[in-house]
């Protein structure tokens, strides 16, 4: 079974964890997301303490198949994120099962 955490899950929680209101809460995690998205872009990677690095990599054009058909098709060249977590968040998940 798959859970999502949603935006609106995490708004209310710092709404209830710090006290700040919903739209001051959403604002916060608006621009948090922003700064991510924004220094990957610019510096390719981004490292947050005790959670993990998020990196921006460019796949190159390659050939791919449609494993029904088998027909060939060219993928093209695009970025991706990579997401490598910290020591001390893998500690973390491995201590808490």
């Amino acid at each position: 079974m798959r859970i999502n955490l949603t935006k609106k899950e995490i708004i209310n929680s710092i709404y209830m964890q710090i006290g700040f209101s919903k739209n001051i809460s959403e604002n916060l995690l608006e621009d948090i997301f922003e700064i991510i998205l924004k220094n990957i872009l610019k510096h390719k990677k981004v490292k947050i303490a005790k959670f993990g690095t998020f990196i921006l990599r460019k796949k190159k054009q390659r050939i791919g198949r449609n494993p029904k058909t088998k027909e060939e098709k060219i993928i093209s060249e695009r970025n991706v994120i990579l997401f490598k977590a910290s020591k001390e968040f893998k500690k973390y998940i491995n201590n808490n099962d």
